[in-house]
């Protein structure tokens, strides 16, 4: 039922005088109790339990979330924050409790500003209506992701998101110019003007990318856009090793600078698992240990395409790589692309699965596979791996069936850090990944975000328990 229905009903409850507040300042579809919340706002990629939210809230406009917010905090209602629920940290998961603040029916989108090339988006705006809206004035987004048609631009802005372009583009943060946020007592902080150069003082909008909600919940963000392309090519190759692949990878980026845009990687497991999910012929007739999946982006270069063809055959005969097709039309660009994109539907079709987005130095990807994968069987020899990621940046998600999943990826998660790296590439800490946080932040850095959480929200209504715990453990 909705508060605007049944409104008496509602004020008997516990939450009654709170909810009488709150349908007093919103439209009655922006609060939902009751029957009327549904099953979406408890639903995991991981199919790990939810909590039934005490409400749900769906402001609007910024000014409708302040007030969500002010309120909230006076009464001290603890508040998880949803954008497209495509996170897999568990931070969208409902705690018993809490109360759902969605941004999903923030979708506003601004025209195109061609002379600063930025756009204006609300937080619940699908990232794929963003890239398609550049796409028809002449740009392109630099962030690119599998859950393109439902995460949200806040949610990338909230965990820092990266995906497949990384390489040449940077992660979200690179694509913020400015950004609104409200804190957790209502204030809001917008700075939207998208300069250049503005060198007054702290730059607060950085604090907000990549907190995970914790610290305020962003409205709207100006992004910066890129020129679109003139030509994409994508090319699959079949190379004999790791390190092989790694070696590929810095001749394309001697040769080709920025206008390589991404290279991928699919172990053979999950290269063929995908090519049966999804029906398909392998585009190469060489079977490898390793697939790269990589791209050229041309704009107007001469020789670009023609250079990156013959770079690729120059590898093939040094042995560097073993088989190569590179695509001819964009629909088998696009076809190319579906294979990769497909990685995260497919090992969602198996049971004992469990996953990790780590990072590691890109010269030392080779070693981090070797020694994780040692360290894994030396728990369960019958682990199976699908392990692909994006290479270029260091970033694996590695994924293994093994009924001792945890004990596994707490093997992982060792290897990284012991390799230099981080237990959490792009997807965030959430709920998921807190207990191995000391892992690969110091015991002074989590002390120092749990000073900027108390100085943000006192109350720790926003997203409390994600990330880390608000006190620091005895």
């Amino acid at each position: 039922m909705s508060v605007s229905r049944a409104k008496a009903s509602v004020g008997q409850g516990p939450d009654g005088p709170l909810l009488d507040r709150l349908s007093s300042l919103l439209p009655a579809q922006a609060l939902l109790v009751g029957d009327a919340i549904g099953a979406g706002y408890r639903e995991d990629l991981r199919a790990k339990p939810s909590a039934v939210p005490r409400f749900v809230l769906r402001p609007g406009t910024t000014q409708e979330v302040a007030a969500c917010l002010k309120l909230c905090d006076a009464a001290g209602q603890p508040l998880a924050v949803q954008g497209g629920r495509t996170g897999l940290s568990g931070g969208h998961r409902i705690v018993e409790g809490e109360a759902v603040l969605s941004t999903e029916r923030m979708t506003e989108l601004g025209a195109i500003e061609e002379a600063g090339a930025t756009v204006l988006a609300a937080a619940g705006t699908p990232l794929q209506r963003v890239q398609e809206a550049a796409q028809a004035a002449g740009f392109l987004v630099g962030v690119d992701l599998g859950a393109r048609g439902t995460a949200t631009v806040g949610g990338n802005i909230a965990t820092n998101a990266g995906g497949i372009r990384v390489l040449r583009y940077g992660m979200f943060r690179a694509q913020v110019a400015g950004l609104e946020a409200v804190l957790a007592d209502g204030t809001v902080l917008s700075s939207l003007r998208g300069l250049a150069k503005d060198n007054t003082g702290y730059d607060l909008n950085q604090l907000f990318i990549g907190s995970e909600g914790t610290l305020g919940v962003v409205t709207r963000a100006r992004l910066r856009l890129h020129p679109l392309p003139r030509r994409e090519v994508a090319a699959l190759l079949a190379v004999p090793s790791v390190e092989a692949g790694l070696a590929l990878l810095h001749r394309l980026r001697a040769a080709f600078g920025s206008s390589l845009s991404a290279f991928e990687f699919m172990g053979a497991a999950i290269f063929e698992g995908i090519l049966g999910f999804l029906g398909r012929a392998a585009p190469l007739e060489t079977r490898a240990p390793i697939y790269i999946l990589t791209e050229i982006q041309a704009f107007g270069e001469e020789g670009v395409v023609d250079g990156f063809e013959a770079a690729l055959m120059a590898a093939i005969e040094d042995g560097v790589a073993l088989d190569a097709v590179v695509s001819q039309s964009q629909r088998e660009f696009a076809s190319l692309w579906t294979i990769r994109d497909s990685g995260s539907d497919f090992v969602r079709t198996m049971d004992h699965i469990i996953s990790g987005d780590v990072s590691v130095p890109v010269d030392r990807t080779a070693v981090f596979l070797e020694e994780s994968q040692a360290a894994v069987r030396r728990i369960d020899p019958h682990t199976d791996f699908f392990l692909f990621g994006h290479m270029g940046d260091g970033n694996v998600h590695y994924v293994i069936r093994t009924p001792k999943g945890l004990e596994a990826m707490d093997a992982v998660y060792r290897c990284a850090a012991a390799c230099g790296g981080s237990i959490s590439a792009e997807h965030g800490i959430g709920f998921d990944k807190k207990p191995w946080l000391h892992l690969t932040r110091s015991e002074a850095e989590i002390e120092a975000m749990r000073r900027l959480k108390r100085a943000f929200d006192p109350n720790n209504i926003l997203n409390p328990g994600r990330i880390f715990d608000r006190a620091s453990p005895a």
